[in-house]
């Protein structure tokens, strides 16, 4: 593996140590002793705390007893590698958010592009620069911890959102989106909306790949759900909102009560004048409430009666008008 070399074109000004209450946990992976050695000398003089492994699988290790701000991973060690290390934080939850920066001395695109779909965050070639190694370090550390503020914000403030990489795996979620998902079993989902599919899971990847800003509606046994796209990062991650709605079973059961309580009319003719403002036929309507075509008509003119009218028509358009004065 290469070595690491420090800059000789220009001294590098000491690093201002952090504070005390403020340093940063960074965990070196490379299995050269040499690299480890300069690296953590100088992360150690720039404030940071080091901690160091030699391999991916010490380096696991590593992480879940000490949770590390950032790492730095180099991409080629025997046995697990660094983009295998780095897939394996990345599918952890409790370890996906750690930016990674790879160090590495293949510089080829497809090596490049292969550190950024492991889930690397950057990379330094080797020789590395210690200049540029700390600036890269601080600079990510600072956006994952404004990330992760942020993230915090959003729970404080009890919004349902989600995080959604290109391929469709969640990254992350508020823990109201996560209270709300809870025990939700997408195989048993029913769409509403533009996508046709067979599971919603499959809807949902579909819907994502859409250009237009359309909403998808799901529903299960009695939760209704609607998800609105926020907008995309650059990676191609999409951010959704997640927003409970009445089920269709509660935003009927709602507009019968509206109905019987604004105009006086029984559960019955309250369900008939639900079908009818549907546009339904008395045969339709008894096909659906299992009532005969002249006990229908019975509950119109029982209907029209309350209400003063005398045609379907002016029927429909009264109801209409007091269930949104009822809205």
């Amino acid at each position: 593996m290469m070595t690491m070399t420090a800059e000789s074109d220009r001294p590098m000004t000491p690093p201002v140590p952090q504070p005390a209450g403020e340093q940063q946990l960074v965990l070196i992976v490379d299995d050269v002793p040499d690299n480890l050695a300069l690296l953590h000398t100088v992360l150690e003089q720039a404030g940071y705390r080091v901690l160091v492994a030699t391999d991916g699988q010490s380096a696991l290790e590593r992480v879940a007893k000490f949770t590390p701000d950032a790492i730095l991973m180099d991409a080629v060690m025997p046995g697990m590698d660094g983009f295998e290390t780095c897939r394996l934080l990345k599918t952890n939850p409790l370890t996906e958010y750690i930016p990674v920066i790879f160090m590495t001395g293949l510089t080829e695109t497809e090596h490049v592009v292969h550190g950024f779909e492991a889930g690397g965050i950057d990379y330094v070639t080797k020789p590395l620069k210690p200049g540029e190694v700390l600036a890269r370090l601080s600079t990510h550390i600072k956006n994952a911890k404004l990330a992760s503020q942020n993230r915090q914000a959003i729970d404080a403030a009890k919004v349902a959102m989600l995080a959604v990489s290109a391929n469709g795996r969640l990254r992350w979620q508020t823990q109201t989106a996560a209270h709300m998902l809870a025990g939700l079993n997408w195989q048993s989902m029913t769409i509403h909306g533009p996508i046709d599919a067979n599971t919603a899971m499959i809807a949902i990847q579909t819907w994502l790949k859409q250009t237009d800003d359309r909403p998808l509606t799901l529903d299960w046994h009695n939760t209704r759900l609607a998800l609105s796209k926020l907008g995309g990062t650059q990676d191609g991650t999409q951010l959704i909102l997640l927003k409970q709605l009445e089920s269709t079973h509660q935003a009927l059961e709602s507009r019968l009560a509206h109905l019987m309580q604004r105009c006086g009319l029984t559960q019955r003719e309250a369900e008939v004048m639900h079908w009818v403002t549907l546009g339904k036929t008395n045969r339709d309507i008894g096909e659906i409430l299992e009532l005969s075509p002249r006990t229908v008509n019975k509950h119109l003119e029982h209907i029209f009666s309350k209400l003063g009218v005398e045609t379907r028509t002016a029927a429909v358009s009264m109801v209409t008008s007091q269930l949104k004065a009822g809205e």
